[in-house]
């Protein structure tokens, strides 16, 4: 029979290893009890190229009406109403995640762009827009003379 130390550091970490991992179950459930089902937040991407700053923003059942897209002061701002498909009566969903309501993302672009060539086009549930730089901001490339 082999004599083990009792230390109360490690029950300690045991008990800490052990709640985190009940709570952790808790919320990994698919009931998503503390999730707010009526949020939207189109996810975007944002990439900037030397002749401009491409932004898509995934939009998935919305129509292009419902879709307004403002830029002031170097902010550009998309905003709009997910929604619902039609009006059901009966209350037998087993789980609705999809969200539905008025959003509005907005994101800061540098100065030094084209505003009236800012272009947006939507297909398949997802809004693309094109801001072209100004001449004067984009890179120039400077060539070194030798001596």
């Amino acid at each position: 029979m082999a004599l083990v130390k009792w230390s109360p550091a490690s029950d300690l970490m045991n008990f800490d290893r052990e709640f985190g991992r009940l709570f952790n179950d808790f919320l990994n459930t698919d009931v998503r009890l503390f999730e707010d089902i009526s949020r939207v937040v189109p996810d975007m991407d944002v990439e900037e190229t030397d002749d401009a700053f491409l932004i898509s923003a995934e939009l998935p059942g919305m129509k292009k009406d419902d879709i307004k897209i403002t830029f002031q002061d170097n902010i550009l701002t998309i905003s709009g109403e997910k929604k619902m498909e039609e009006k059901r009566d009966e209350k037998n969903f087993h789980r609705m995640e999809r969200s539905y309501g008025k959003f509005s993302r907005s994101i800061g672009i540098p100065a030094g762009v084209k505003l009236d060539k800012i272009d947006a086009e939507y297909e398949k549930g997802v809004l693309h827009i094109t801001i072209p730089k100004a001449e004067e901001s984009k890179p120039r490339k400077i060539e070194v003379k030798v001596k």
